[in-house]
């Protein structure tokens, strides 16, 4: 196990996304997940039906004990909800994660449709988080929200993350898996330049917690030590494969198979139970 990695985000009853999907992704790329949950929530592959505020204090307390205790090596955001969370967030991170490396998932929409950001709190999230992010992960409505204006191809996506960079952020990952056609581009920028990774649709309806898997993906990448273009390599090849192997459950946006890096025949022999691997 390597890699400590903090994730301040809502729980997802289903499993399929959230805190979640974000424990999963990191114990399957072989690091530590600890998290301060920031809302709690009852969903399902259809939507969410209901959201229960945590208590900002109560937030405060959990990344404060977590920093202080374990540690981190990175730091993953993603469900926040409201201006009041990302104060309290902004300002606890500020206090005692300097340094730490953060991965912005800035979650908007859950997958049905559900608002998951109220429309006062965008500018606190560009005010107070953005600077504090050392990528941030937005998918093409988000991007829009954030930079203003529609995006229908790579270009729009390119002025997107040039207008998202100018808001003080190092890094932009925009994903591209909203926009039709066959292939997919996903566009890391930064202000030294910009790299496109291409790749085709997987015809699917089984996507639920794409975006926060790899938000969660790419943090544990760096705090594992890999470049940022490394770590959104390896999370990209990760949340494809998790995709391609979904269990197929549920009656909507289904989730991702987490585990499709576990070797089930290993179990025995890491235990001292079976023949050496």
């Amino acid at each position: 196990m390597k890699g400590r990695i903090l994730i301040v985000a809502g729980s997802d009853s289903g499993g399929g996304a959230g805190i979640q999907a974000d424990i999963k992704a990191v114990t399957a790329l072989g690091g530590y997940a600890a998290t301060a949950i920031t809302a709690l929530t009852a969903q399902d592959t259809l939507g969410v039906h209901a959201v229960h505020p945590v208590p900002q204090d109560f937030i405060a307390q959990q990344i404060a004990l977590s920093l202080a205790d374990i540690g981190a090596d990175a730091v993953k955001t993603g469900m926040l909800g409201d201006s009041d969370t990302i104060g309290t967030v902004a300002a606890a991170l500020e206090r005692d994660g300097r340094g730490i490396p953060l991965v912005l998932d800035p979650v908007m929409v859950a997958k049905g449709g559900s608002r998951l950001l109220a429309e006062e709190a965008v500018e606190a999230l560009k005010r107070l988080l953005l600077p504090l992010a050392t990528v941030v992960t937005p998918n093409i409505p988000e991007a829009e929200v954030l930079a203003g204006g529609t995006i229908r191809d790579l270009a729009g996506m390119r002025a997107a993350a040039a207008a998202i960079l100018a808001l003080g952020v190092p890094a932009v990952l925009l994903k591209g898996g909203h926009l039709p056609g066959e292939r997919l581009y996903d566009l890391l920028a930064t202000p030294e330049g910009e790299e496109v990774f291409e790749s085709g649709h997987i015809d699917t309806v089984h996507t639920h917690g794409t975006g926060c898997t790899l938000a969660s993906a790419i943090a544990t990448g760096l705090a594992q030590g890999l470049t940022l273009r490394d770590a959104v390599a390896r999370g990209r090849a990760y949340v494809r494969a998790a995709i391609r192997n979904a269990p197929g459950f549920g009656k909507g946006h289904g989730p991702l198979d987490h585990g499709v890096t576990v070797d089930p025949a290993r179990i025995a022999a890491l235990s001292g139970e079976g023949p050496s691997p």
